[in-house]
């Protein structure tokens, strides 16, 4: 069963179109949304969580329509918020249990349960500190553990990296890993950042102007794009030299800036072609700085506009 569902939801604000059509499908695992900030993000989970009323289609969380059963999806589901809406005169293990027992958990579990996750997010010595004296990465990690205390079927993560610097970005990004992979819980994520869902998604759901551009594995955004690149070192005259003689070899390719690019899908023989470019460079006397394999990246689907959901 599909963990969440949606089929031709779209939300209207007035005039202003914050989602348009979508369909989607996600399942197990660690599901990355991304889109650049107004894509539609919050959104849909918004709408995911009975928060918001979707002005056209449907919407499904395990199974409970978003409309009808808002409150039992809630019960079920945790969320990380974006914004900072943590009480700064609460101690984090005050908090995180009441948010336990506000999710129907009896007060001894929800106290046990709430150190459990604060160990688990890093805020084991730091859980009887009052809240507005954390930094943006403690907070951050609160709001996760928040989220976990009642040992959710699935978690949704609003930007959770938002306002971190890189070290606190990287131990986030762990911790979505732990949760997805050795918890087994299904997450979706947000990021703005693209390289980060690339790097903790087994799924990619790419949203722009609130529309669906792509969904698919992870894998298949950054899997081998059958172009080799190759790099020589010199001024472009090398780089001339090289693409005539690789040209001359019957490979087709053309300059990309300092590269050279070799498209593979017209080589009949591309187990080959890394031989052939490294004995050409013997050959004429210049210089490899590299030959290697380009991957797609999730931005090459804003570059390029492609879509896989007919505009209405």
């Amino acid at each position: 069963m599909a963990v969440i569902e949606t089929r031709g939801l779209t939300k209207r604000y007035g005039s202003v179109t914050a989602l348009e059509g979508l369909d989607i499908t996600i399942e197990e695992g660690i599901t990355g949304l991304v889109g650049a900030n107004g894509a539609g993000k919050s959104t849909l989970i918004k709408i995911l969580l009975g928060l918001l009323t979707a002005t056209q289609g449907s919407a499904r969380v395990l199974g409970h329509d978003v409309r009808a059963d808002g409150s039992a999806i809630r019960t079920l589901v945790g969320y990380l918020p974006e914004h900072d809406c943590l009480p700064p005169d609460v101690r984090a293990i005050d908090f995180v249990v009441h948010m336990g027992q506000m999710s129907g958990l009896p007060p001894t579990t929800a106290r046990e349960r709430a150190a459990d996750v604060l160990r688990h997010v890093g805020l084991a010595e730091e859980r009887y500190r009052l809240m507005g004296g954390y930094s943006t990465g403690m907070k951050q990690r609160a709001k996760l553990a928040q989220a976990l205390v009642h040992d959710p079927r699935l978690v949704l993560l609003d930007e959770p990296t938002n306002g971190l610097d890189p070290a606190s970005r990287d131990d986030m990004l762990h911790l979505v890993q732990r949760i997805g992979q050795d918890f087994g819980i299904p997450v979706l994520v947000t990021s703005h950042l693209l390289g980060e869902l690339e790097r903790v998604s087994d799924h990619i759901v790419v949203l722009d102007g609130g529309r669906l551009l792509r969904a698919q594995a992870t894998q298949s955004f950054t899997g081998d794009t059958g172009v080799l690149l190759v790099e020589v070192l010199g001024d472009g005259s090398a780089q001339q030299r090289m693409g005539e003689a690789l040209a001359g070899r019957g490979l087709p390719c053309r300059p990309r800036g300092q590269q050279i690019e070799i498209d593979l899908h017209q080589v009949s023989a591309a187990e080959t072609v890394r031989d052939t470019v490294r004995d050409l460079a013997c050959d004429i006397e210049v210089g490899l700085v590299r030959i290697q394999a380009e991957h797609g990246r999730i931005e090459d689907v804003f570059r390029e506009g492609v879509s896989n959901v007919p505009a209405p």
